[in-house]
């Protein structure tokens, strides 16, 4: 009788397991749903389908569910990306964003994204709530609610230099390497006089690398330290031992002067084009490949990640190095770890499905891998060492698989890529390490309805003048350096660097 009990006991169990919705984390996951993961990026032409394929069987085993993916192109895609999320109707759910680069922080002022609470986080995505720490949250708040979840589990540089070819720098005498921008004009103008054919630095007028070169000069120059969040690259904080106070760099001072002086004796002396502002078609990285020029500019994930070992297949020998912005004065901050973060669409039918599925995307490794590396033995084998190679006779732009998910890498499933460079990488993260700050200004953000006028004035000053002292292009570098001082002041500058410190001040009591 006790055994007949049992059993029929244990059937009633069965069959109210199969009457009764499949929960997880206190979701209700009986229903297939579709998470659409908005990302920045052109449309795959490789085998990322047929990986979300498998991906998708899996997240329908876990959490009853499938990803799709919302591409923005990145023809135009700050303003493609922004409108999106202005119209969104329900048709989003994971938003790839960052506060430095994707406008997270307006967005999520204008309520394109859904604040995230504790207990939402702790129940969907456990493991993520976990790893994340007490302080790192603080940095994802605005008004006190959650709005972003960080990528702060991910060690990478993005700090801006000059990629330059070792062997040259031997020749030119530098048997050490570049580590200033006197020797970065030593190195261009060897290249000049005994390399024929070769352009010393194919330049280009690109709005970002512009700004890139002038803060780049500053930070090797001064102890200033670049404030995020801004729509012009005017405002920079003194010092780490004073970094809530703006730097009045662009007003007065000679180091401004230096770097126009600087830029007009490179123009003078022929290390880019001529019509360097008009130079816009050209690929710098390719040319550099196919040694038509002697450097190219951009940051250390570029460097290590592809770019050196990409030069030592096409310039065997070329031993590229790395010149960092900084160098000289031991002026570094680490990445923000809002760099990459992902939100939750407002509009979002999922919201607790989608953080699940994040969850696992972040901590799962079998997803992980998926995701990051493609399927294994189609785009890559796996290796020793947290390594991975890639199949005999793969082509990236064939057989890839591209989901470009940069808001919640995890360094416990990293594998190196056989394009990385881990030697070199080894010695520049150490330098790094021994002189980066933290970044200062997490905890901050903008307001900046208040001087909208102003920084709309001061883009237009800096786009028209910044151009012209960045490739030496006037006569008085001085007097125009004087000018464009004239210019911000007309514009507002001060009253916006006023606002700017007001806001630092209300935030961290200064």
């Amino acid at each position: 009788m006790k055994k007949a009990l049992s059993i029929l006991l244990a059937l009633g169990m069965a069959l109210s397991l199969f009457a009764a919705p499949a929960l997880a984390g206190g979701a209700d996951t009986s229903e297939h749903v579709v998470i659409t993961y908005m990302v920045t990026g052109n449309v795959p032409t490789d085998k990322t389908e047929e990986t979300l394929a498998i991906l998708n069987e899996k997240l329908t085993e876990k959490v009853n569910a499938e990803l799709k993916l919302l591409w923005i192109e990145w023809t135009d895609y700050m303003s493609v990306y922004n409108l999106t999320l202005a119209s969104q109707n329900g048709n989003i759910d994971l938003v790839g964003t960052a506060t430095d680069w994707l406008d997270a922080w307006p967005n999520s002022i204008n309520g394109a994204f859904l604040p995230l609470g504790e207990e939402l986080l702790k129940t969907y995505a456990p493991k993520t709530w976990e790893q994340v720490p007490a302080e790192n949250w603080e940095l994802c708040k605005l008004n006190g609610e959650i709005y972003l979840i960080p990528e702060d589990n991910y060690a990478q540089w993005t700090n801006h230099g000059f990629m330059y070819r070792g062997d040259w720098a031997a020749e030119a005498g530098l048997a050490d390497g570049v580590h200033s921008w006197e020797q970065m004009g030593q190195y261009l103008q060897y290249i000049k006089d005994n390399k024929e054919g070769v352009i010393p630095w194919d330049a280009k007028p690109d709005a970002s690398l512009i700004a890139q070169l002038t803060g780049g000069w500053q930070s090797s120059h001064t102890s200033n330290i670049f404030i995020e969040g801004m729509p012009v690259a005017l405002f920079f904080g003194n010092s780490k031992d004073d970094p809530y106070t703006v730097s009045k760099y662009y007003l007065e001072g000679d180091e401004l002067i230096n770097f126009a002086l600087n830029a007009k004796a490179w123009a003078d002396a022929g290390y880019w084009k001529e019509d360097v502002l008009n130079n816009t078609s050209i690929d710098t990285r390719k040319e550099f490949e196919q040694g038509l020029t002697g450097a190219d500019q951009h940051h250390t994930q570029t460097h290590v990640g592809s770019a050196r070992k990409r030069m030592e297949e096409y310039q065997p020998g070329s031993d590229l190095r790395f010149f960092w912005f900084g160098e000289e004065t031991g002026n570094l901050v680490k990445l923000n770890i809002t760099h990459g973060a992902m939100a939750v669409a407002a509009t979002s039918k999922n919201p607790e499905r989608a953080l699940m599925v994040y969850d696992l995307i972040r901590n799962d490794q079998e997803i992980y891998d998926l995701v990051n590396y493609g399927i294994e033995g189609v785009q890559y084998v796996r290796g020793e060492n947290n390594t991975f190679t890639r199949p005999e006779g793969y082509n990236s732009d064939t057989d890839g698989s591209t989901m470009n998910w940069w808001w919640g890498r995890n360094d416990a499933f990293t594998l190196n890529s056989p394009d990385f460079a881990a030697d070199d990488a080894e010695v520049l993260y150490a330098a790094y390490d021994d002189v980066a700050i933290n970044y200062p200004y997490g905890k901050v953000v903008f307001d900046l309805d208040p001087i909208s006028v102003e920084l709309d004035n001061l883009s237009n000053v800096f786009n028209t003048y910044m151009p012209q002292i960045v490739y030496g292009k006037n006569a008085d570098p001085a007097g125009y350096v004087a000018e464009f001082r004239q210019q911000l002041k007309a514009a507002g500058y001060e009253r916006a660097i006023a606002e700017v410190e007001s806001q630092l001040a209300a935030v961290y009591g200064e």
